[in-house]
C-alpha cells in the first residue's frame, strides 16, 4: 500500500488537526423508494488519495455526484474547500467548480471534438483567453499526462482505451484543480495499463500536491496509490482508514473484499517488488514534464 506522502494530510504536523478539504455530514440520498445513503459522514485531507469502495447499489458514484453537485442530496451537508456546496450562490458555484477536475467513467470525453478542443472546453467556459495561449496549454497537459503531442489533434474514437483515460486526465486538469475526482478510472483497462495509470495518478499528486477522491473497485489500485480507503455499505460509511486497518475490522463485506481471494492476490502484488512497466497503444508509464 501507498505509504508515502499524505500519512492523514500530508503536510499536517504531527499532533496538529489535518487539513480538511471536503467534509459530508449525515448525507441522505435516495431515488423514490430506494434508500441509498442514509447517514453518510466522511472528511477528506488536504494532499491524500482516498479510495471509495462498495458493493454494487451501495451509491459511491452518487456520493461523488453529491460533493460536486451533480445529485441534490435529500439531506444532509457537504463543505469543499470551506464553502457549503448547498448554499453558495451561482458565482461562488461556479468560482468553486474551477478548482476541481473530474474524470467521468470513460473518460467522457466529446466525441465531436479533437483531445485538445476537449481539454480546452474549461477553459473557454470559465475564462476568456486567446487561442494560442489555449492551444499551449492544451499541449502541455498532454505532455503532463504521458500522451504524444499528436493525440491533440485525434478524435477519442482514433483513442486506445488507456489513452482515452489519460486524454480525459488531461482535461480535468486544464485548470490546475485542487481537488481530483475520478469515478473507475482503471475500469476497462488491461492490468498493463491500468497500473500505468495509477502510477500517473500518484505522480500527479506527489508532483502537484492534488488531494485525490477516487471511486474503484480496484484492490490493486487502492493497494498501490491510497493513503485511505472509505467503505460503503447499509446506507452508511461502513469504517474509513488504511487497508491494515480495513483488514483488521470485523464486518462480513469488509473481511470478504480484503481478505478474500482477490484480496488476498493484491496484497501478495503490492508486496511483490516490480520495476516499471509499459503497456500497449501508447499507455507507457509517464513522467510528469514542467510541473512545479
Amino acid at each position: 500500500m501507498n505509504n508515502t506522502a499524505s500519512q492523514s494530510g500530508r503536510d499536517t504536523q504531527e499532533g496538529a488537526e489535518p487539513d480538511v478539504v471536503i467534509s459530508v455530514k449525515n448525507l441522505k440520498n435516495s431515488f423514490g423508494t430506494q434508500q441509498v445513503h442514509t447517514d453518510v459522514n466522511l472528511d477528506v485531507r488536504r494532499g491524500e488519495i482516498i479510495g471509495i469502495v462498495g458493493g454494487s447499489g451501495t451509491g459511491k458514484s452518487v456520493l461523488m455526484r453529491s460533493i460536486i453537485g451533480l445529485q441534490i442530496p435529500d439531506d444532509g451537508t457537504i463543505e469543499v474547500l470551506g464553502q457549503n456546496v448547498a448554499t453558495m450562490d451561482a458565482e461562488a458555484a461556479k468560482d468553486l467548480r474551477r478548482r476541481w477536475g473530474v474524470l467521468f467513467q470513460n473518460g467522457a470525453l466529446f466525441s465531436s471534438l479533437t483531445v485538445a478542443e476537449n481539454i480546452e472546453a474549461p477553459m473557454r467556459e470559465f475564462f476568456r483567453l486567446d487561442q494560442t495561449l489555449m492551444d499551449e496549454i492544451a499541449s502541455y497537459k498532454i505532455a503532463m499526462v504521458g500522451l504524444p503531442d499528436i493525440a491533440g489533434m485525434k478524435f477519442p474514437s482514433e483513442l486506445s482505451g488507456g489513452m482515452r483515460k489519460r486524454a480525459g486526465l488531461a482535461r480535468a486538469l486544464a485548470l490546475d484543480p485542487e481537488l481530483l475526482f475520478l469515478d473507475e478510472p482503471t475500469a476497462g483497462l488491461d492490468p498493463i495499463g491500468a497500473a500505468a495509470f495509477d502510477d500517473l495518478i500518484k505522480l500527479m499528486r506527489d508532483t502537484i500536491g492534488l488531494t485525490v477522491f477516487l471511486v474503484t473497485h480496484d484492490l490493486d489500485t487502492l493497494y498501490a496509490i491510497c493513503d485511505r480507503v472509505a467503505v460503503l455499505g447499509d446506507g452508511v460509511m461502513l469504517k474509513v482508514g488504511t487497508i491494515p486497518e480495513l483488514i483488521a475490522f470485523d464486518h462480513p463485506w469488509v473481511r470478504e473484499y480484503f481478505s478474500g481471494p482477490r484480496g488476498r492476490a493484491a496484497a501478495a502484488a503490492d508486496a511483490s517488488p516490480h520495476g516499471a512497466t509499459t503497456g500497449g497503444s501508447g499507455d507507457a508509464l509517464p513522467v510528469v514534464q514542467g510541473a512545479s
